[in-house]
This record gives structure tokens, C-alpha cells and sequence, in this order.
């Protein structure tokens, strides 16, 4: 069976892509630290890790064009909240870290989210989710 899962996304800056994710309170993986060809990092109590590889490396191992993310988009991220106010810190700190809001912080009464992309357009959102108020029809 599946014990891991890694998701590798193509970046056009290394550098500036560690220094987004690290604002964004994300541990970098210090394995990867001084390699200029792949940066990871860990996202969430289940330690999901999130590989950053230059564009061309990228391209080099999967035999295929990178998508246009301002054209289009693949996939969205999903990251959970423990509350309101962590939603609301992590859209703040995007701000700051030179991400791009695309959806401000939206209250459906049972769920609080944003959306964001990342430096190289990846998309993203946080989310605050009260099961006890999700409706049931």
C-alpha cells in the first residue's frame, strides 16, 4: 500500500519560491537546503511534502511542457485551518510574501476560506471548516 504522497511542483525561481513558502510558516526540508535543483517542504500534521523543482528540471523528469498556470489550472491545494484568525494570518502573509489573493476570506457560516497563488501561479486555499453547522441537505 501507499505510505507517502509527495506533490512536485515546477517553480522559476528556487530561491524566491523557499523564501515565500518559509514566510508563509512552511518548514523547509533542510536535506535539500544548499541544492540548487530541488528545495522540499512539509505542510500539515500528516507531514505532506511539497518537492520545488526548477522549471527545466521539472520538465527533465516528466517528458512534458509545464502548464501556463495563468492560462489555466491543473489543480488546487487545499490546506486546513484550526480557525478563522489562522485563515486570516496565512492570507496576510501571503500578502506580504508576494503572493496573489484570488479570493478574499469568504464566511458560508459552516466554512471560512480563501484562495491564493503562489510566485509561480499554483493554486491554493485555506480553509476553516465547522462540521457541526455544514448543512445536511
Amino acid at each position: 500500500m501507499t505510505k507517502d504522497i509527495w506533490i512536485n511542483l515546477p517553480v522559476k525561481d528556487l530561491n524566491k519560491s523557499r523564501e515565500f513558502f518559509s514566510a508563509l510558516g512552511f518548514p523547509l526540508n533542510s536535506r535539500h537546503a544548499n541544492n540548487n535543483e530541488m528545495a522540499s517542504l512539509v505542510v500539515g500534521d500528516k507531514n505532506v511534502i511539497v518537492m520545488l523543482f526548477p522549471e527545466a528540471t521539472f520538465e527533465k523528469y516528466t517528458s512534458i511542457k509545464i502548464a501556463d498556470t495563468q492560462q489555466g489550472s491543473e489543480v488546487l491545494f487545499s490546506i486546513g485551518a484550526e480557525s478563522k484568525e489562522e485563515v486570516d494570518v496565512l492570507v496576510s502573509k501571503v500578502e506580504q510574501a508576494g503572493g496573489t489573493i484570488y479570493s478574499k476570506p469568504i464566511d458560508q457560516g459552516w466554512m471560512y476560506g480563501a484562495g491564493f497563488a503562489d510566485l509561480d501561479g499554483h493554486r491554493w486555499n485555506v480553509l476553516y471548516m465547522d462540521l457541526s453547522k455544514m448543512p445536511t441537505e
